[in-house]
């Protein structure tokens, strides 16, 4: 079986456009309170994660003080 390759023809600008704005009126957008709420969920899981993160700094910092001053107690 061979594989039929098409060519394609060279389109100018005016044409490329034309067809973009075609495509763009296929797509399928978000209403404004979707964007809104999708929005929200986002901003909401930054700060979740960012606070999430922060702790788990805070504790992975004590127990290496804690190491810290343990090793300097036993060994000078």
């Amino acid at each position: 079986m061979e594989a039929k390759i098409k060519k394609r023809k060279k389109k100018g600008p005016l044409a490329f456009i034309q067809e973009l704005k075609e495509e763009l009126k296929k797509v399928s957008w978000t209403t404004k309170p979707e964007l809104i709420s999708a929005t929200k969920v986002v901003i909401g899981a930054t700060f979740c994660f960012g606070i999430g993160i922060y702790f788990s700094d805070f504790c992975i910092r004590g127990v290496l003080e804690l190491v810290k001053k343990t090793a300097l107690f036993i060994f000078g």
